[in-house]
């Protein structure tokens, strides 16, 4: 609650002022010399100064209330302080009003003009308040990202802002950190950043794309393997957390590890323990794992193809990475990144890149850049180089850059709502069910997982447990 001081040599115009104050929601200090003024706002914050301009007897000049108000100004310069006599002495009064006076009411004064001039100035004040703390705030977060590795990530929205700003509070933390969002939206690059500003800089980072690993390699390519432990392993092999002792692990696309893996990854996150395939050896490593997925691990859970004991000692913190559909203020940076300096955009390619949704994120555009460079005629870019129709209105500009952040809103309330409401899960498939089903469509994973209600990684796992061929 704001405190005003009232400075009147009259304890009655003290009392009147303090009561009016008080009643409409103000606490109040009063004094009657400007002695006491001073000792006041030295000692105590003060949000606005009521002060009389005469406080001797037979006093009319305002010369008081002119010494008063500078001593005022000196302690607080932005102090608002509201001058007040029952002596009009207009000369004097334009005189402080230029050097600072918030106002000049006369005695007898207006009580709704009076309170609305003290609503007004308190208002401003407090607002003033907070867009310096909001500066300072903003200045110091500046310095910081400054002083951060960003491995060369380029974004100018808020929304990665905010992401890389948590990336960088957490970086430090050690911690495991899960980073969702889709594919090639720039997940690798979180990762990068993480390792880069955290104390295990300088350590090693190992990255693992689990996707891209066949199943029945992936435990010797993480865990390691001795000669002779399978078919072609003619020599002991170094597992991806051995080669990562003492720094970080990235794990990508983790929703495609199998449940095996999954019970050896556990334990190693609780124990730092594991041991190679074909060996009775425990070993022990200290790596910070970062994991990074495109599925919906809770629906995983659901169905029955990730340990929820695991996801929960990988998610200790979630950096969600938005799709460049919801980070348009990205998109134009990125492009003049990949680019160079050699070629530029008009308005009217900027509108089309703009308004085109990038379903493949910044991995899609980076390659139209590139097809832009390689096919473009001239050093101005058109939409058609980019693989984009021209045929942009601008007068629509702003309502597409509405109709996404609409889409972007709805789709963030279904994702929500798909955490917060129970979902059905998909009956269980027994082999001749999926049999059946890859017979009925041909064979393509994709479609089959979709008919279903699974993802293609999910129905990889059932397929692998029940003993289908892909």
């Amino acid at each position: 609650m704001d405190t005003i001081l009232i400075v009147d040599d009259n304890q009655a115009i003290c009392q009147a002022l303090s009561l009016m104050l008080e009643i409409n929601g103000y606490n109040t200090v009063s004094c009657y010399s400007p002695a006491q003024a001073i000792e006041v706002v030295k000692n105590q914050p003060i949000a606005l100064v009521l002060q009389d301009m005469n406080f001797t007897g037979d006093t009319t000049s305002g010369e008081e209330g002119r010494e008063l108000f500078f001593a005022l100004r000196e302690i607080e310069p932005d102090l608002p302080i509201i001058l007040m006599t029952a002596w009009t002495q207009l000369e004097l009064a334009v005189e402080l009003v230029r050097s600072g006076a918030a106002d000049y009411i006369g005695k007898p004064w207006d009580d709704a003009k009076l309170l609305t001039s003290v609503n007004n100035l308190t208002s401003l004040q407090k607002l003033n308040r907070e867009n310096q703390q909001l500066s300072r705030v903003d200045a110091q977060r500046t310095e910081h990202i400054k002083a951060a590795n960003l491995c060369g990530m380029v974004f100018a929205s808020g929304a990665m802002q905010r992401c890389v700003d948590l990336a960088l509070q957490i970086a430090k933390s050690e911690v495991p950190v899960l980073i969702s969002g889709p594919n090639g939206a720039g997940k690798d690059k979180i990762a990068d950043i993480l390792h880069a500003n955290s104390s295990l800089k300088d350590k090693p980072l190992i990255k693992v794309n689990i996707g891209a690993l066949p199943i029945d390699l992936l435990e010797a390519e993480l865990f390691g393997a001795e000669a002779g432990a399978f078919t072609g392993a003619n020599k002991t092999r170094i597992g991806r957390f051995e080669a990562a002792d003492g720094g970080t692990l990235f794990l990508d696309e983790i929703g495609n590890l199998p449940l095996s893996g999954q019970v050896k990854l556990l334990r190693v996150l609780q124990t730092g323990e594991f041991e190679r395939l074909g060996s009775h050896q425990t070993r022990k490593v200290k790596v910070r794992v970062i994991s990074a997925t495109n599925a919906n691990l809770v629906e995983d859970i659901q169905s029955g193809v990730f340990r929820e004991d695991l996801y929960y000692r990988l998610n200790v913190i979630e950096l969600a990475v938005p799709p460049l559909s919801q980070r348009v203020d990205d998109i134009i940076p990125l492009v003049n990144h990949f680019i160079g300096s050699d070629y530029r955009l008009n308005k009217t390619t900027v509108q089309a890149l703009e308004q085109h949704n990038w379903p493949g994120n910044v991995r899609e555009l980076e390659n139209a850049c590139k097809r832009a460079t390689i096919l473009a005629s001239s050093p101005q870019l058109s939409p058609v180089d980019f693989g984009l129709s021209a045929n942009i209105d601008p007068s629509q500009q702003s309502s597409a850059r509405e109709g996404q952040a609409q889409q972007s809103s709805a789709r963030e309330g279904q994702a929500l709502q798909k955490l917060v409401q129970p979902k059905a899960e998909p009956a269980e498939l027994d082999k001749a069910s999926i049999e059946a089903l890859l017979q009925q469509h041909n064979g393509v994973i994709a479609r089959a997982a979709k008919a279903v209600g699974l993802t293609r990684q999910s129905l990889y796992r059932r397929m692998e447990k029940l003993g289908i061929p892909k």
